[in-house]
């Protein structure tokens, strides 16, 4: 099949994922960082997940939306970072079509539902500090199940509505995709349909998706800080935004890697490979080490993990 002349996206058995375009020579370089970065993401997913289903004392709402994000930063890396790491050593570099509606379909979803669940953790931090006395039964067992739930089913249509949307375009320019993973702007610049309905269904997600979680963010945020400045011990306005410096830390890597990466002109592939690098990656990776270097109560489980392991790593030499 030629990379020109395909006719309609029926045709398409498979695309070519450009990557980085850098010397052969770096690919090795590449891979061994990509490799480094999703190990570190694997530890510290798998493990920030470990350390809050073992230990009771974090059996609450704002640990349980922390596993859930540690969960959704899990998975949407690992739709993105294997198969760029194959490409890496591939000469082809080729992902069936099938493949591609997988990754830009699970790749949406989790993404989507991170947006969201953020917005539930702003509003659980709210609840937290605003209304600290109402807290165990405002944010309840059932509420936050709803919101998470919420978090992924609003995902799950959106990432319906955006893969259809875009696998329903004719591809009759090329089949090389300028990026490493399938994304919807280098898919756009493929097609040779009309745009038009395309463009106006993905400004309205991302008006219903961005726009809101926002909102309930910033919103959140004001009653905290408007809260926090009331207090009038020193400790207690310290201890206060303590406990929304990681939150406030993850969101701001998030959003605005996302915010750069769509605002940036469409003529600058690679600048927005770089920009997608941050939430695709960077964030997974660096979420579980912000949460666990400023959160007490997640370093003192963390200890108590490791102490058991070298007991009985202790008691099994000298049992040898």
């Amino acid at each position: 099949m030629s990379d020109r002349g395909t006719d309609n996206h029926s045709e398409v058995t498979d695309f070519i994922l450009v990557g980085f375009r850098v010397r052969s020579e770096l690919h090795i370089l590449l891979f061994l960082i990509f490799l480094l970065v999703y190990a570190m993401i694997l530890l510290g997913n798998v493990g920030m997940m470990t350390i809050i289903m073992t230990d009771p004392r974090l059996n609450t709402p704002m640990y349980f939306f922390l596993g859930n994000l540690s969960f959704i930063d899990l998975f949407y890396s690992s739709v993105i970072a294997p198969k760029a790491m194959i490409n890496f050593w591939s000469e082809s570099k080729s992902i069936s079509f099938a493949g591609c509606v997988t990754q830009l379909f699970l790749f949406a979803l989790f993404i989507v539902a991170e947006g969201f669940l953020l917005a539930a953790m702003a509003y659980d931090r709210f609840i937290a500090i605003c209304n600290p006395l109402l807290y165990s039964v405002q944010m309840s067992a059932r509420l936050c199940t709803q919101l998470v739930a919420g978090s992924y089913l609003c995902g799950c249509i959106s990432s319906v509505l955006q893969t259809s949307i875009t696998f329903t375009l004719s591809f009759c320019a090329s089949r090389a995709i300028d990026h490493f993973y399938c994304d919807d702007r280098p898919l756009q610049r493929l097609s040779c349909s009309d745009l038009y309905f395309h463009n106006m269904v993905t400004f309205f997600l991302c008006s219903i998706i961005i726009l809101p979680t926002i909102i309930v963010i910033i919103v959140s945020y004001m009653y905290i800080v408007s809260t926090v400045l009331k207090i009038r011990s020193t400790e207690g306005r310290k201890k206060a935004f303590s406990t929304c410096s990681s939150h406030l830390g993850v969101v701001s890597v998030l959003y605005g890697a996302v915010i750069f990466m769509y605002f940036i002109p469409d003529r600058f592939p690679e600048l927005s490979k770089v920009a997608s690098l941050c939430y695709t990656l960077v964030t997974p990776m660096l979420n579980p080490l912000i949460y666990s270097l400023r959160n007490k109560d997640v370093k003192e489980a963390l200890r108590k993990i490791l102490g058991k392991k070298i007991l009985l790593f202790n008691s099994i030499l000298t049992v040898t």
